[in-house]
């Protein structure tokens, strides 16, 4: 097993020791900055596969815009810019000389894209234009950890603009079930809650902000995703206006959502144990080991067979045969790295005609026909994927509790999530609960739903935690 810290005696500890000893990263060179080693990016190649085939199946399309925006971009949308001034990163000289105007590192892309949505957009013809990108941003962290809070990370943004109010609300509101929820329950086997923000979290220069938010194993919430209406905010400062089907010219309404390498450390967070990670099936780059246990000439041979055979029946699979290695530090790589499901063969194993399948999720292992394995795994692998996410949702709703008053959400959010109604807590307490160090992650409607008008209305459900 691996060398770790334990998750209950400290978990930030913990955390970081998963990254060293999976090799996922590693800190960068400038302070905040972040190498992602192959397996962590590998890890996130098939997050962005998955994620970029369901905005594609969404209707949107990828482009690509600069790096660099001209600061007076950022300043036409005022409270924009103000949001995001502390975590800018600035360029004043370039190629040896003092800029006539400064640019700014992308912190997010609403300001250039917009430029550039004006300019493409003439009739109502042209809507709804539906963008995304993937690319890297810069927000300039004052406590950075690494996948979590970085001052430079992947991500996809998409930025959409739609002829009328309705049809912008609808596309953004998709792009948090279809994209996200689906992706982050169905591949990533996390539950998360899905409500709008309050408009102090709300993101800088929205009318309303939808987030899916996730319960990490000590109970603290992470923000995995998030889309956002924009109403007409932007298209006013940019001239984002069309010629509509009235002949009259009208200003588009537009849209933003995004998620990104967080979505690692909420992986890690979500279902990582004391011996390491725990890659969900789906999403596992490697779904099964296959481990001789001696450097044996016949048993080696038989675990090749068995990975050529896995592999032709669809598996992700990887032969671990390295010479020189002992089996126990095999098995002690595969556990760390989280690889789903492993296949030992040994001599007394082939003497029998059986190889052993093991789980990571649980640590059980069982016995099984050679010649079964690789229709036996295929299944097996819907079994662990299943249990993941059932393992993350009993482990939520066993902490979030129901609660009556500010002072009841403020002690179960030590430990969980804290549900209240929302008329109890308003901006006054909720400005209270900022002071323990505790947020309204989001707001829902009495059954889980997302709100139809973001913070507004008296029946409206509070979920109050810590988080990341």
């Amino acid at each position: 097993m691996a060398v770790l810290t334990p998750r209950a005696t400290d978990f930030p500890r913990w955390y970081q020791d998963v990254l060293a000893k999976a090799e996922l990263a590693d800190n960068g060179p400038v302070r905040g900055t972040m190498v992602i080693r192959p397996y962590g990016y590998a890890l996130w190649e098939r997050m962005q596969a998955d994620v970029d085939a369901r905005i594609k199946a969404a209707g949107a399309v990828n482009a690509y815009f600069p790096l660099f925006i001209p600061e007076s971009y950022l300043r036409r949308e005022a409270e924009h810019v103000e949001g995001f001034s502390p975590e800018l990163a600035v360029v004043t000289i370039g190629g040896g000389k003092e800029l006539e105007e400064p640019v700014v590192v992308r912190p997010t892309s609403e300001t250039v894209i917009g430029e550039y949505l004006a300019k493409w957009t003439q009739s109502y013809r042209d809507l709804p234009l539906l963008l995304n990108q993937w690319a890297n941003v810069v927000r300039w962290e004052l406590r950075p950890r690494l996948f979590l809070r970085s001052s430079e990370f992947l991500w996809q943004e998409g930025h959409t603009a739609h002829a009328d109010e309705a049809d912008a609300a609808a596309y953004a509101r998709r792009i948090a079930r279809e994209v996200y929820r689906d992706f982050l329950t169905d591949v990533l086997a996390i539950p998360v809650f899905v409500g709008a923000k309050t408009r102090r979290e709300r993101f800088a220069g929205a009318t309303n902000t939808v987030t899916c938010e996730g319960m990490m194993g000590d109970g603290k919430a992470l923000q995995m995703a998030t889309s956002h209406e924009l109403g007409q905010n932007f298209a006013r400062a940019f001239d984002i206006d069309f010629l509509g089907a009235d002949g009259a010219r009208h200003l588009a309404w537009t849209t933003s959502w995004g998620c990104s390498t967080r979505m690692v450390g909420g992986l890690i967070m979500a279902h990582g144990d004391d011996n390491g990670l725990r890659i969900p099936p789906r999403l596992a780059p490697t779904q099964v080991v296959v481990l001789p246990v001696r450097d044996d000439d016949a048993v080696v041979a038989a675990a090749r067979e068995l990975a050529t055979a896995l592999t032709a029946a669809g598996v992700r699979t990887q032969l671990d045969a390295r010479p020189g290695l002992s089996f126990g530090r095999r098995v002690t790589d595969a556990e760390i790295k989280g690889i789903p499901v492993r296949v030992e063969v040994g001599p007394r194993d082939l003497a029998a005609g059986n190889a052993t399948l093991a789980r990571r999720d649980n640590s059980t292992k069982s016995p099984v026909a050679l010649a079964e394995v690789s229709t036996r795994v295929p299944a097996l692998l819907d079994e662990v994927q299943a249990a993941l996410f059932a393992e993350a949702l009993e482990l939520r709703e066993s902490r979030t509790a129901d609660v009556g008053t500010l002072a009841d959400a403020a002690a179960a959010a030590q430990t969980g999530f804290a549900r209240i109604p929302w008329r109890l807590v308003g901006e006054e307490g909720e400005a209270r609960l900022t002071q323990d160090a505790l947020s309204i992650r989001c707001l829902q409607t009495p059954d889980g739903a997302v709100p139809a008008a973001g913070d507004q209305g008296d029946d409206l459900v509070a979920l109050v935690a810590r988080s990341y």
